[in-house]
Parts: structure tokens; C-alpha cells; sequence
């Protein structure tokens, strides 16, 4: 058996994530995950298959991948555990980031596929993608060097009601809104994080700051973040009630508030340097309580000034700082920069697959991927990840880029490959075939 099989050091994760499947699967999932690292050009699942010398068992290997959509709940919990806690062991609190994100798709059989909204159409692109959407829970990380990195968890494939008749009825989900899915993916990790006994925060989507999102949230214990509508119907702070009358106190207040007036008045504003995108910004700022009625009560409302207009936040803890709530705000962005890493340099999207729980398993392989890759770079010395000694014109301090680890990542598997091949007893056919199998890896 090639040492393509074994679990060196560097695979224990495959390993690991692969337990929550059948036995029989168990064991390809591993190897193709393998695949999913090593693959070049267009990642499909069959150049997975290629590269994890499963050619053998393609019809397998799609059986396996639309098992890891089944499982992925499991399977994400387990890379959740081993991977991903060990970064923020040290963190005063957790804070995970959630958002929506497509992939565009081709082909009228591609199950769940739609018509949606582009959220970066660009100057050429349409207002409009047909593909999956996708809901995806990632989990915040701060870097001495790097910065904020999100990691993603778990996805939920978002289907609109009229194109779930297209999927067979043995097949066929049930409807949820991307509100509900959210709520979903929150409650899946409440689970295994509320044993860290922190605090926990997650940053949102303005899309995501409505009742059915903030409800489920406030009853888990945690933190949203997210932006403000400058319409939004907000109340006042109650009046401390006087003691001894009776009666439950009151939970909004009398007047309402007009975000545009308090916005519009030049006294109240403040000034402050915060640590944003990794830079040091100044912001004028005017920060107050109020209460709303979807996030349940009492939040903290935050008001900036841009160039041309201002924009609106808020946290459902009322005692939360600016620094904190513009922080976590910014922080957010590193799950924009995932998702488009991930569809660039780890191909999620590109897979040619027709069934849902393919669709699942490929998209959410790609993203775990991801994730491994930067959790094993995690401390490694930035001189193990990239060398410009050959590119003179680039900046020799620029942060290492995922395809830079990701690179270093599959020189380190091959060079394990390499050593489990080199050993004493070797037959010239064994040197012949890993000799080969690496000339079409590298071309």
C-alpha cells in the first residue's frame, strides 16, 4: 500500500473528521481530503479523486462525499474540537461571524440551484447569479502577526420554496428561511461552546438583525452585533419605576427616537482612535442606549460619521464599548476575504455535482479544507510559509496569503509521501509509481 494511505502527523485531522462517517466511507473521506489539498486546476471532485489515487473508486467517492453533507453537522463539531478551540484558548470571549454567501452553478439539473441576488455583481456583472446560496457560520481568530482570520464551521444550503419541487421528494428538505438557518447554526454551537464557560458574540449581517434571528440568539446567550437600519423603530430607556407601585416594569420607553435627528445634531459627537483592519482609524462617533422591540429590550446604539453620511450599529449588550462593537464590526470583513479565498484558491463551487447532499458535502469539504489549512499554519514561523527571496519587488512583511499556506501545507504532505517511500526494501516499481504520481501533481 502507497504511503499515500497512512496517517502521517500532518493527516491526523482527516482522520479525525472522517470517524463520523461508516467505516467503509470513514476511511475514503480521509484519503480524499488528501485529494482536496494536493488537486490543481479546477477543482472538481473527480480531480480530488485524481489526486488522492482513488481513480479506482470514483462511484465510491461520490457515495462518500454526499455522506459528508449528511454528516456535516458531526464532522464540523469534531473539527470544531480538535482544530479550531486550541486558537482561541486564550481569548477572553468567542465571537463567531455568520453571512451568506453564493456560488454560481451551470446546468438546469444542479438540485437546489436558483436565481439570487449577486451581492458583488462588479461593474460588469449582473444584479443577479444562478447557483446555491449559502448561510455560513465561521468562528473569528486573532493572530499576533496576521490579524483577524475567520474559520468556517458549517453551512446550510439555502433553497428557495419554488425550486424545492425541482428535488426528489426522498431527497427534498424542508423549507427554511435564511433567518431560521441562522438560528439553526447558532444553537449548533452553543453546543460544544458554551463548556468554555466565555462569553460569546456573534457579528451579523445587517440582514440578519430581525426578530426571528435575535430571539433565538438572546435565549442561547449571546451577543449580536450587527448594523442598524437608519429607519429602525427604536424607544427610549424606561424611566426607573417608583417604588412600591405595582405592576411588571416597563421594557421600552414612551418616546421614540429618530436615528436621522440624533445624527443630524452637531452636539453629542465624539471623537476616538480604534483599531480597525489593522490600522489605526480616528472616527467620530456618538453612542447612547435605547430599546428595541426585535432585539428584545435594551440595546447600545452606535452612531459613526463617514465622508458622506453615517451609518448605524448596535449590540444587545447595553454596556458593551465602541471599541468593542466598531471592532467586532470590522472584524466581520475576514469572513468576506474566506469566502472568496475559498472559492478561489480551494475551488468551492467549482465541483460538477447534481445531487443536494453532493452539493453539501463538495461545498462543505472546500470550507473545512480552508480551515485545516489555517489552523496547521497557525505557529509556523512566516519563513516556513513563503519564500520572496525570488520576488524582490514584493513587500518581504506582507502577511503570509491562504494560497502561500496552502502551498506549504502540500509541500509538507508530499515530503511525508516522500519519506514513507524512501525506506529500506523499497522495489523499483514502488520509486516508478510515486515518481509518476508526483510528475502529475506537479503538471
Amino acid at each position: 500500500m502507497s504511503s499515500l494511505h497512512q496517517d502521517a502527523p500532518s493527516r491526523q485531522w482527516f482522520s479525525r473528521l472522517a470517524q463520523s462517517l461508516d467505516r467503509r466511507s470513514a476511511t475514503r473521506l480521509a484519503i480524499l481530503f488528501l485529494g482536496v489539498v494536493l488537486a490543481r486546476g479546477r477543482r472538481t471532485v473527480t480531480s480530488w479523486i485524481r489526486a488522492a489515487k482513488l481513480s479506482d473508486q470514483f462511484r465510491h467517492c461520490y457515495t462518500t462525499v454526499s455522506a459528508a453533507g449528511k454528516k456535516a453537522d458531526t464532522v464540523a463539531k469534531q473539527l470544531l474540537t480538535d482544530a479550531v478551540l486550541p486558537l482561541v484558548h486564550d481569548a477572553p470571549r468567542i465571537t463567531l461571524a455568520l453571512d451568506d454567501t453564493p456560488t454560481e452553478r451551470f446546468g438546469p439539473r444542479v438540485q437546489g440551484a436558483g436565481t439570487h441576488h449577486n451581492p458583488t455583481p462588479g461593474p460588469a456583472g449582473s444584479l443577479y447569479v444562478f447557483g446555491h446560496v449559502w448561510v455560513v457560520l465561521g468562528i473569528l481568530v486573532t493572530h499576533v502577526n496576521w490579524g483577524t482570520i475567520a474559520l468556517p464551521l458549517l453551512a446550510k444550503l439555502y433553497i428557495r420554496k419554488k425550486d424545492l419541487p425541482a428535488i426528489q421528494p426522498k431527497h427534498r428538505p424542508t423549507f427554511r428561511t435564511k433567518l431560521e438557518m441562522a438560528a439553526e447554526l447558532m444553537e449548533w454551537a452553543a453546543e460544544v461552546l458554551k463548556r468554555l464557560g466565555k462569553p460569546i458574540w456573534i457579528v451579523v449581517d445587517g440582514a440578519y438583525a430581525k426578530a426571528p434571528f435575535l430571539e433565538p440568539a438572546a435565549k442561547l446567550g449571546f451577543t449580536v452585533v450587527s448594523r442598524l437600519r437608519k429607519d429602525a423603530a427604536l424607544c427610549s430607556v424606561p424611566k426607573p419605576r417608583p417604588s412600591g407601585q405595582r405592576g411588571r416594569p416597563r421594557i421600552y420607553g414612551e418616546q421614540g427616537i429618530n436615528l436621522a435627528m440624533r445624527a443630524g445634531q452637531r452636539r453629542g459627537w465624539q471623537t476616538g482612535t480604534f483599531s480597525l483592519y489593522g490600522e489605526q482609524k480616528t472616527k467620530r462617533y456618538k453612542t447612547f442606549q435605547a430599546t428595541w422591540r426585535p432585539a428584545g429590550g435594551l440595546i447600545r446604539v452606535v452612531l459613526v460619521a463617514e465622508e458622506k453620511s453615517w451609518v448605524a450599529f448596535f449590540c444587545t449588550d447595553p454596556d458593551a464599548t465602541v471599541a468593542d462593537i466598531l471592532g467586532a464590526v470590522a472584524a466581520r470583513f475576514s469572513l468576506e476575504i474566506a469566502f472568496r479565498d475559498c472559492k478561489e484558491i480551494v475551488g468551492a463551487g467549482q465541483q460538477q455535482v447534481r445531487h443536494i447532499w453532493a452539493n453539501i458535502g463538495s461545498f462543505m469539504m472546500c470550507l473545512w479544507t480552508f480551515t485545516m489549512t489555517e489552523a496547521w499554519a497557525w505557529r509556523r514561523e512566516q519563513e516556513e510559509l513563503v519564500d520572496r527571496s525570488s520576488s524582490p519587488w514584493d513587500v518581504v512583511t506582507r502577511r503570509p496569503s491562504h494560497a502561500d499556506k496552502r502551498n506549504a501545507w502540500r509541500r509538507e504532505l508530499l515530503q511525508e509521501e516522500l519519506r514513507g517511500v524512501l525506506r529500506v526494501g523499497i522495489t523499483e516499481e514502488e520509486i516508478q509509481a510515486t515518481t509518476e504520481r508526483l510528475l502529475r501533481l506537479a503538471a
